[in-house]
């Protein structure tokens, strides 16, 4: 949250050491340029001409001091030094739009929070948390979004986000994190009891890397099934209109089950994954304390 004036003030340094070597356009072009391969493609997309995005490249590259593209007959690639600058120029234009998002908003919320998760974590869980939020303190602006762990740690360490929800999530310095819950994958089927399950009915559902080398780990003959699925709790419905089987968090299937629409078959693998969530160790309590405290009474009942 901005509240958290510490952590704001070495956040906004570095944002302004950043700004002060390089106009964010010039990261937002190197970026469009990555993106495509093309200096024309990304004039045409930028709607710049074809010389504005030369001069900004080689405007970046005079400052870092390094070519960040081969250019050839069939385009740009990068070089090295450009793949390792691809990430700082992600986290540059992210900051830049965290810092207008928060601006644009200040006229009519006292704050703003920034919150990530895994997808798996908003479907059933903060989802509802949210919802508590804007009854129980609707004066903060609230900015969700979903997506892996090493993202979501990068953005908490940039300052694009205020708070995470993940698995299993590394501990850089600067940051808390506080255990809410383990989360279990079980595998569940909608084919019948009479009928034999075989290797085509199984969908994978993707749950992120951890679960993908777990998976493979403990299921090699079905590393590469017919069907892999990367949308959450929405493979539900599949296996509710296919007779199929697949992985889910057990919270978000105990009441098929207890319906009788999905089974667990007897003997099957589960997979246990402790749920976190990750905050900046530098905060300010005071207005923390009561979005955690929310968090964690949401988390309760998954003990």
């Amino acid at each position: 949250m901005t509240a958290i004036e510490n952590f704001d003030r070495c956040h906004l340094q570095r944002f302004d050491d950043q700004v002060s070597l390089m106009d964010v356009n010039l990261a937002r072009t190197f970026l469009m340029v990555a993106e495509t391969g093309s200096f024309i493609d990304t004039a045409r997309k930028m709607n710049i001409t074809q010389s504005t995005v030369s001069a900004r490249i080689k405007n970046l590259e005079d400052q870092l001091g390094r070519p960040l593209f081969g250019r050839s007959r069939t385009g740009a690639e990068l070089t090295a030094a450009g793949e390792q600058f691809q990430k700082h120029a992600l986290a540059l234009v992210r900051v830049w739009q965290h810092a207008q998002l928060e601006v644009g908003l200040s006229d009519q919320h006292r704050d703003h929070l920034a919150v990530g998760a895994p997808v798996a974590l908003w479907d059933g869980f903060l989802l509802k948390w949210i919802s508590w939020l804007r009854t129980n303190i609707p004066d903060i602006a609230v900015s969700a979004s979903s997506g892996l762990s090493a993202v979501l740690t990068q953005r908490l360490l940039e300052g694009t986000l205020d708070l995470a929800v993940m698995y299993r999530p590394a501990q850089p310095p600067g940051l808390a994190i506080e255990h809410l819950f383990d989360e279990e994958f079980v595998l569940v089927t909608s084919v019948p009891t009479a009928h034999r399950r075989g290797a085509g009915d199984y969908v994978f559902i993707d749950w992120g890397p951890d679960f993908q080398q777990d998976h493979a780990a403990a299921y090699p003959e079905l590393t590469n099934p017919g069907l892999n699925l990367d949308l959450g709790s929405a493979g539900i419905d599949y296996l509710l209109a296919n007779e199929s089987s697949g992985y889910f968090p057990l919270r978000l299937v105990r009441s098929y089950l207890s319906r009788g629409r999905l089974r667990q078959p007897k003997r099957a693998r589960k997979f246990v994954y402790p749920v976190y969530m990750v905050y900046p160790e530098a905060h300010d309590e005071e207005a923390y304390e009561p979005i955690l405290d929310g968090l964690r009474r949401k988390a309760e009942k998954f003990n």
